[in-house]
């Protein structure tokens, strides 16, 4: 994982991301070269008048274009279509982008025909580059061979995560296990796995033991541990593969033991301090903003212009949650739970009960201002798992288990699940984002949460649905 994020990177969108950066200077390199009159005076452009520094300007402009547009995202690398589409995107935006800039920064300019010769280039080198990307990503030759050790819960989840995940270049060759998980993958007897991990070239064995004590062949693993084989323990590894913790499989020693699961003081004081300032920055600037929305909402239907809600926050004690009223009657803040699971749920929202203020204020997200009175109480950071009433939390905690273990840390009004599922409606979907939100928890970090803030920023922009 990076130690910045505590997320994990594969390799081969690590070396992508890299590549293309360099593929993008050398266009631009070349384009210099092609608009000088010899390789000199090139040099002297590159190194005396600042050449290599503006260069470096538009690799860090199409960077970042393409993180926007979400192409080094695991769903969209697997997709050529899609990945053509957003390039053309990237490609049209840095070419605008970089006008702006030069408009407003003359001295930032690349001079000439350099912007149109390297812009060419990149246009024609970017794809080519992705199109070999694709064909090394999807040959099983190129891909590391791994082995599931065990038929616990996890052992289908993994197997399911890692062939959904193709750029981290491994392949399931075979499965140690009772019953076969998917079709296509062979099961292995216990007594033949060493013999299968020579002939097959297994680098890698991933233990999806529920039950461990008198089933592992521990003796056996070392051997194979000793010839250079990786051995893994199962949820670790799916912890860095899915971005979330197994929660089916998940054990009261594991959380006792497992790196994470604390907050440090200094960054228990870092998010509190961040918060606290950056929460009454845009309380003041938007507070002529939420004037508005305030006189709109009385205007357009009788009662209150707050919702309250009592909501669970840090180490289970309640607060009070404040949001723009969206509905003719008081009720509910949250839509997320389904009547025949959640008792809970009898006061859930359906569109003919949203005044016309109400709908336009939940789709813009503007009803969530008044969490920014939340942030400078303290109830709530900026990230950190979402707030949820009293009352659903309550049968939250009855049906799943370890949910009370999302209570460890300050709930916020964005956070790593937030980014990377969209809303629970029944309690499969709750047990998911308690997964992602126990990965926040257990890995915690000043770079993950810019992480989630930068994401969160991008979906609200881009106005795309979450992953």
């Amino acid at each position: 994982m990076s130690g910045l994020t505590n997320k994990y990177f594969p390799r081969r969108t690590v070396l992508l991301t890299l590549t293309e950066a360099l593929l993008v200077a050398a266009c631009f390199f070349l384009a210099v070269l092609l608009s000088s009159g010899s390789a000199a005076e090139a040099q002297a452009y590159l190194w005396y008048d600042g050449g290599a520094g503006r260069i470096g300007l538009v690799v860090l402009i199409f960077l970042v274009l393409m993180f926007y547009f979400d192409l080094y995202h695991y769903p969209v690398l697997t997709n050529r279509r899609e990945v053509v589409t957003r390039l053309v995107g990237v490609l049209g935006m840095t070419f605008l982008t970089l006008a702006v800039v030069y408009y407003s920064f003359p001295d930032a300019s690349l001079g000439g025909y350099v912007l149109w010769i390297g812009i060419l280039a990149a246009s024609v080198a970017v794809p080519v580059w992705r199109l070999l990307f694709f064909a090394v990503n999807s040959s099983a030759s190129f891909a590391e061979r791994a082995l599931i050790y065990g038929d616990g819960p996890l052992a289908a989840q993994m197997i399911d995560a890692i062939i959904r995940r193709a750029e981290l270049g491994v392949r399931v060759t075979g499965f140690v296990g009772s019953q076969p998980v998917l079709p296509g993958i062979p099961i292995v007897a216990v007594n033949d796995v060493a013999s299968f991990v020579q002939r097959e070239g297994v680098r890698r064995i991933i233990v999806t033991m529920g039950d461990r004590r008198g089933k592992l062949d521990v003796g056996q693993l070392l051997q194979l541990k000793a010839r250079g084989v990786q051995i893994q323990d199962g949820p670790e590894y799916f912890e860095t593969v899915t971005g979330k913790i197994p929660i089916d499989s998940l054990r009261l020693r594991w959380l006792l033991f497992s790196r994470g699961f604390h907050v440090r003081p200094a960054l228990h004081a870092y998010k509190r301090i961040f918060s606290l300032l950056f929460g009454t920055v845009a309380a003041v600037f938007s507070s002529p903003l939420m004037l508005c929305v305030a006189v709109a909402v009385r205007l357009n239907s009788e009662g209150p212009i707050l919702d309250r809600q009592k909501c669970v926050g840090e180490f289970g004690a309640p607060f009070t949650a404040y949001k723009f009223r969206t509905k003719f009657r008081l009720g509910t803040l949250t839509n997320d739970s389904i009547k025949n699971e959640n008792p809970a749920a009898a006061g859930t929202t359906s569109q003919s009960d949203l005044t016309s203020v109400g709908r336009w204020l939940r789709k813009t997200r503007l009803d969530e201002l008044p969490r920014l009175l939340n942030i400078i109480k303290g109830d709530l950071s900026f990230v950190g798992p979402q707030p949820v009433p009293l009352s659903d939390e309550e049968h939250w905690e009855r049906a799943i288990p370890y949910y009370k273990e999302r209570w460890l840390i300050k709930p916020g009004i964005t956070g790593w699940a937030q980014i990377n599922r969209k809303k629970a409606s029944t309690i499969e979907d709750q047990k998911d984002v308690l997964a992602y939100d126990l990965f926040y928890i257990k890995n915690v970090s000043i770079g993950l949460d810019l992480y989630i803030l930068i994401s969160t920023l991008k979906i609200l922009m881009i106005g795309r649905t979450r992953r």
